[in-house]
């Protein structure tokens, strides 16, 4: 049994270990267990007795404490599971050539693009750190995966004509407001529709939202916001508590499917494509750093933890760009 436990011992550490480093373990490993019963025993605790369907719903519940939206950890549950089910071996054996593989074979099946793989990738990372930290397992398959390059693009924003062609198509007050409350605060679209009517500060032009992770900031609105905000909640006969409800009774509060859904068939009224709740997001967000507003501002206003994903947002206009070079450098 002795022997057969220092064999393990070399084989786990032969990747990293030299032939005469090898004998020099085994010398050591010899020397050392010389006076030393070895027995094989089952392990009692739960790292070692978990299965890799139980580790994986205890990840999720970690990440469910951590203050993760359901979406996410659905998205995280899916991605894994099916992970494992294809590498078809225990989270403890799983290994980095298993990872490579399953990446490189899942791209090339579904021609999925370098930011799915990329997401994928820092799922598994965030999954096996946990187990690390945990003490499922010794050390992450994924540290020596690194960070997939992708192409940065710039995002389409939308024009001055081009917001005032969807209020021109709004065919409802409620419609305009909530373009209006998009465009100024630049919220997502998540954020909107758990707001009530008690949560608007019409004196102070602001209103408290719950972000990811149940973060809680506020946000600002202008005077045209607040007009038709107003407006609209004056000429309400319902009694929901919703910010914004159905235009149809019994006017159920208003959900993301459904925001959707309206600032499409807008978007179409005024021959516009790609109109959706986070391309007013960064809209603001681009037209806030054009005008000067500081990039920690700017954060602050999205709830964003990480300032690069401000910029990642706010890509900074390019006529401004040459406007400053000409003003700075000549």
């Amino acid at each position: 049994m002795k022997d057969k436990l220092i064999s393990e011992i070399q084989a786990n550490m032969a990747r990293i270990l030299s032939s005469a480093q090898m004998d020099e373990l085994r010398r050591v490993l010899s020397f050392t267990l010389h006076d030393v019963e070895v027995k094989k025993c089952e392990m009692s605790n739960i790292q070692g007795n978990i299965g890799s369907e139980e580790v994986l719903v205890v990840f999720i519940s970690a990440k469910r404490i951590e203050g993760c939206s359901e979406k996410s950890l659905k998205y995280y549950n899916s991605t894994i599971r099916q992970m494992i089910n294809s590498v078809n071996k225990p989270v403890r054996e799983i290994n980095t050539d298993d990872l490579r593989y399953y990446l490189a074979n899942f791209q090339q099946k579904r021609c999925s693009s370098k930011v799915t793989i990329d997401n994928m990738r820092r799922i598994f990372s965030s999954f096996f750190g946990w187990l690390e930290d945990e003490d499922y397992i010794f050390k992450s398959p994924v540290r020596r995966i690194r960070k997939i390059k992708t192409e940065k693009t710039i995002k389409d924003t939308f024009s001055d004509e081009g917001l005032e062609l969807l209020r021109d198509s709004c065919k409802e007050i409620r419609d305009l407001a909530m373009i209006d409350l998009l465009v100024s605060t630049g919220m997502r679209v998540g954020e909107l529709i758990q707001l009530n009517r008690e949560d608007i500060n019409f004196h102070e032009r602001e209103c408290v939202v719950f972000g990811k992770g149940n973060t809680e900031r506020v946000v600002y609105f202008d005077a045209r916001t607040k007009i038709h905000l107003s407006n609209y909640l004056n000429e309400r006969l319902d009694t929901n508590p919703a910010l914004f409800t159905s235009i149809a009774a019994p006017n159920k509060r208003l959900m993301i499917g459904g925001v959707e859904t309206r600032l499409r068939k807008i978007g179409k009224r005024a021959n516009l494509s790609k109109v959706h709740p986070h391309k007013f997001r960064r809209t603001m967000a681009t037209r806030a750093i054009d005008k000067g507003m500081p990039i920690e501002q700017v954060q602050r206003l999205l709830g964003h933890v990480r300032i690069d994903t401000t910029m990642f947002y706010a890509m900074v206009n390019q006529t401004n760009v040459k406007n400053s070079h000409r003003k700075f450098i000549g």
